[in-house]
């Protein structure tokens, strides 16, 4: 029965297990002596009025963000205990700026050196200022625009949400792929539409696409009631066209356009088949694990901006687990290294862009009840990582 057996190879294993064993006890024993660690969080985030217009269907539950961070802590414990390392969170929601500010400056008072921003671009901008020379880890999960992550350099934010290019360089791959050149654009009438739809005009251009009309939707009809007449004249071109993008950020009127356009055509970007970091459907690589862990914590689905602050979390503790130790500096150090690598449930690693510390990360290409893809695209060379062609790459990033 035993014949087979290779005495050489077997005695190999079982030096390799005994070893590993023993590397396993003696880390056991060293986080035992040196006591315990502990690592504490401040979640702050600045409530943003409510846009008129907007249906309850898309308003994002107020406690968004702040439960994947909780979620976070809890499986970073399930690791922690065996360590000796202990983290926690606190939440803090701010009503006005100054109150932001003054929050955030009080607990680094008390000694808290990480913290989790769900705030938006001029607050960022303030705390960045604020962190200057001080030992602070600050994320950003809330706030995609470029201009953070290609000439408003933040030295001091992390950036686990993905910005508004790394979305459209994600769509125009999958357009390009699908040979879909010809593109019919809507934006809104807000600031943040207009910056979405420049960015989504840099990546037709980037990935050789063709915008070929740009119309912007100023209507304050009730569409409920009127879609099927004033959509199909809205969308009329002297060109055709094989794809509609709409720049919708609050879909205020973004999810009347698909099945309404004057030519049956799909629609992507703010509606239709959009690009996000997160979503219900995305079930590979153990995702439907997390996705049951946080509806038991939540009573929800987990949404992109509750990734966003699973994933700051995890950049944290899985360093704190890799170098063992909670000194802000030395966490920023390795996060910001070649040798930091995070599992988040994607298929790959992440790891952070040293020139603008956006995490770098697959998009999962999405409709309301499916997954469709996921950018980059098949095909999509770069000298580094191909995850590098969606969103600002060092050359064009002004940040260095």
């Amino acid at each position: 029965m035993f014949k087979n057996i290779n005495v050489k190879k077997l005695n190999k294993y079982l030096a390799k297990s005994i070893t590993a064993s023993l590397c396993c006890f003696c880390l056991s024993a060293l986080s035992a002596m040196s006591g315990p660690m502990t690592v504490d969080i401040s979640y702050v985030k600045l409530v943003q009025p409510e846009q008129p217009g907007v249906s309850s269907l898309f308003k994002k539950p107020a406690n968004s963000g702040y439960l994947g961070a909780k979620l976070a802590i809890n499986d970073s414990n399930t690791t922690g205990k065996f360590l000796n390392q202990h983290f926690s969170i606190n939440n803090f929601i701010a009503t006005n700026a100054s109150q932001f500010l003054g929050y955030v400056n009080k607990e680094y008072q008390q000694g808290r050196h990480v913290f989790i921003i769900d705030a938006p671009l001029a607050q960022l901008v303030e705390v960045d200022r604020w962190a200057k020379n001080k030992p602070v880890l600050l994320f950003n999960v809330s706030e995609s625009a470029d201009v953070l992550r290609h000439n408003q350099c933040l030295s001091s934010v992390f950036h686990t949400v993905p910005s508004d290019a790394m979305k459209s360089d994600a769509l125009a791959q999958w357009l390009l792929y699908r040979r879909m050149n010809k593109v019919l654009l809507i934006k809104g009438n807000k600031v943040e539409d207009a910056n979405l739809a420049t960015s989504f005009k840099r990546a037709a251009k980037r990935f050789g696409l063709k915008v070929i009309e740009e119309k912007q939707w100023d209507f304050n009809t009730d569409l409920r009631r009127s879609a099927q007449q004033e959509i199909p004249l809205f969308t009329q071109t002297l060109q055709d066209y094989d794809v509609v993008y709409v720049a919708d950020k609050s879909k205020a009127f973004a999810e009347f356009l698909p099945f309404n356009t004057y030519l049956p055509r799909p629609v992507i970007g703010s509606a239709g088949l959009e690009a996000l970091a997160w979503h219900s459907v995305i079930e590979q690589w153990g995702a439907t694990q997390l996705q049951n862990r946080f509806i038991l914590l939540a009573n929800r689905k987990m949404n992109e901006r509750d990734f966003a602050g699973y994933l700051a979390v995890r950049s944290v503790a899985q360093t704190v687990h890799k170098i063992h130790s909670n000194k802000s500096k030395k966490l920023i150090e390795y996060i910001n290294s070649a040798d930091f690598e995070l599992a988040a449930y994607k298929g790959r690693k992440l790891s952070f862009r040293p020139w603008n510390l956006q995490l770098r990360m697959p998009l999962a290409l999405v409709q309301p009840h499916a997954l469709v893809s996921q950018s980059p695209q098949p095909g999509m060379l770069h000298p580094t990582t191909e995850l590098d062609t969606l969103g600002y790459d060092i050359q064009e990033s002004q940040c260095k």
